[in-house]
């Protein structure tokens, strides 16, 4: 009998594995502002397109004058980053999607204000 429990609890971490797995090949993979890349109005850039949980959004710009910042709605509609928020600075961040809207800025003086910043929300 405890040879059973065993393999159904064997089976069921098998399936969960399987099911993680599933779930991170669905993702989806998106270069913010396509070929143009993380740039000056892009704010309309996530139209037209379904994002999901999980999906990645690659941002690529030159780091010397530009980042990228996680921001809440206040801070996108603000055009402002406040403190604790994450920062991205390497030139070619990946960031994956959670559930609902997600908000990025660039905080660079005057970037945000000039259209440097997008909402995606993930559904």
């Amino acid at each position: 009998m405890a040879q059973g429990r065993g393999s159904a609890v064997a089976l069921g971490l098998a399936l969960l594995c399987l099911l993680i797995h599933s779930e991170i090949a669905d993702a989806a993979t998106y270069v913010v502002g396509d070929s143009g890349g993380w740039t000056f109005n892009v704010v309309g850039w996530p139209s037209g397109k379904r994002f999901r949980p999980g999906d990645v959004l690659v941002f690529r710009y030159n780091p010397s004058v530009h980042n990228v910042v996680a921001v809440s709605a206040a801070g996108y509609s603000g055009c402002s980053a406040p403190t604790g928020s994450r920062v991205f600075t390497s030139g070619n961040d990946r960031i994956t999607l959670a559930r609902g809207t997600n908000y990025f800025i660039c905080s660079f003086p005057g970037h945000c204000q000039a259209g440097m910043k997008i909402a995606v929300t993930a559904v």
